[in-house]
């Protein structure tokens, strides 16, 4: 959660780029004595322990003064909202090589689902020392969060932008944008502190420093693939509170019908991209064709038609609770996505989300686990769901479980008892998200169960291999 120091919010402007080009390059204001400190203590621990994966902000403790950084705390609440959690994956990355890393969009801890386009999560990139272009910052495709695959791969070096600077220097980053590692052609150490951060709950009402309600195109923007006009405005007033904002906004004749239908068949995504979220536009006629295009036998033109059935209002979601019955396993999973970002509009979904669990597969599994903590209401047959899925063989299924009651927050008290059997389990992710669960719950008893597993799964953080007991 946010810091105590008042956070800096974004502005207005700010917000518009983040929403075109999937991120922005910041920058905190600490001393160079305090980086300094802090790189020796990152070479330190490299040095003599190798990477300490998860448990880099215990074992680097000054780093958590990086993220009650009004900057920081700012970006993130803007974004985010001000319940926004830190995730308990994060990673140091080290670069000494000249090798380039491949692009790639992170993956959700192994976990394959449907990436929102709507900023359900985050990242920050945090760079600790001076980063010119020769030490290897990172890479970041502009505007591409939103793309499944690779545009204009032959010329992406043309695309690329450098998150590069002074110490303190950091990038926040749409968690699905496509970023790399670049060439470190001085060869000398570059750390890149990544950690993950995740809404916790939609937005109700702009939480940047906004002062006009209408969307606009920024001033200037990095991104050069494509102009995603109704996406990025429909982003915009969901990140201002609003649900199916661009639904019925526009009127189509049957041949603009089978024209955007063409364009969403076309291969070339962002050209698809927008005919889906036009389509989104055209009221009935206009979710009648992306229901159809939701069962097309293109697992591309199915998937794109998800996302536009996502942001259409009230009018797709008797179609998309009948597509729950659909045999194509895929089709389910993308009817389920779409249920899921119409929030408590979909409510009536859930009764029948819960019958599915007890004989679907492992992937619809995961994907009803994510949305009954979208959906949340009602709130105690949420519950009840996800309680089933805390005791799931999968661990997928479990871990995105505890992130669900997170958002549900503390009308999941019926889930303790079992998020506190979920402190114990095999898996990382699962206990950690079981113990954010117990933290956003809140009540009496959940803070107890808390309270009781840190303590009795506390570390001491100066204990290492070469100093195991004294000092």
């Amino acid at each position: 959660m946010a810091g105590e120091n008042n956070p800096l919010l974004l502005t207005d402007e700010q917000m518009r780029r983040f929403i075109t080009d999937g991120f922005l390059v910041l920058k905190t204001d600490f001393s160079k004595e305090f980086h300094g400190r802090l790189n020796e203590q990152l070479l330190k621990v490299y040095e003599e322990e190798g990477n300490p994966g998860n448990n880099l902000l215990p074992r680097v403790t000054e780093l958590q003064r990086v993220f009650e950084h009004p900057v920081i705390t700012g970006a993130l609440t803007s974004v985010l909202g001000s319940d926004y959690m830190l995730h308990a994956h994060r990673h140091g990355h080290y670069n000494a090589s000249s090798v380039p890393g491949a692009w790639h969009k992170d993956s959700y801890w192994g976990y394959n689902r449907m990436r929102n386009h709507h900023p359900w999560w985050a990242m920050i990139m945090y760079f600790p020392q001076d980063t010119p272009v020769e030490l290897g910052p990172t890479g970041i495709l502009p505007g591409t969060q939103n793309y499944d695959s690779r545009v204009f791969e032959s010329n992406e070096l043309d695309q690329e932008v450098l998150a590069c600077g002074e110490a303190g220097t950091f990038a926040l980053i749409h968690y699905d944008i496509w970023h790399r590692a670049t060439p470190n052609t001085l060869g000398n150490p570059r750390f890149m502190l990544k950690f993950e951060f995740m809404r916790t709950k939609a937005p109700d009402k702009p939480s940047w420093n906004n002062v006009e309600s209408a969307w606009r195109l920024p001033e200037s923007t990095s991104t050069l693939f494509a102009q995603h006009d109704v996406m990025w405005e429909e982003t915009w007033n969901w990140l201002s509170g609003e649900i199916g904002s661009m639904a019925t906004t526009a009127t189509c004749s049957s041949n603009n019908l089978e024209n955007k239908l063409r364009a969403l068949e076309n291969e070339y995504e962002p050209i698809a991209l927008n005919a889906a979220y036009e389509l989104a536009c055209c009221g009935k006629d206009g979710v009648q064709t992306l229901l159809s295009a939701l069962h097309h036998e293109n697992s591309h033109v199915s998937r794109l038609a998800a996302y536009g059935l996502s942001i259409a209002g009230k009018e797709a979601i008797p179609g998309l609770i009948q597509a729950l019955d659909h045999s194509r396993t895929s089709t389910v999973v993308r009817a389920i996505f779409a249920l899921s970002e119409h929030r408590h509009l979909a409510a009536e979904a859930v009764p029948i989300l819960n019958g599915l669990l007890e004989n679907a597969s492992v992937i619809v599994r995961r994907s009803i686990a994510e949305a009954l903590g979208m959906i949340g209401s009602p709130a105690k047959e949420a519950v009840e769901g996800l309680i089933r899925c805390l005791q799931d063989e999968d661990a997928q299924v479990r871990f995105m479980a505890g992130l669900s009651l997170s958002r549900i927050g503390a009308a999941a008290d019926s889930a303790v008892p079992q998020l506190e059997i979920a402190l114990q389990d095999e898996n990382r992710y699962v206990r950690a998200h079981a113990a954010e669960a117990l933290r956003y719950i809140g009540t009496e008893r959940a803070n107890k169960a808390i309270i009781t597993f840190l303590f009795n799964s506390r570390w001491c953080p100066t204990t290492t291999p070469a100093n195991q007991f004294y000092p």
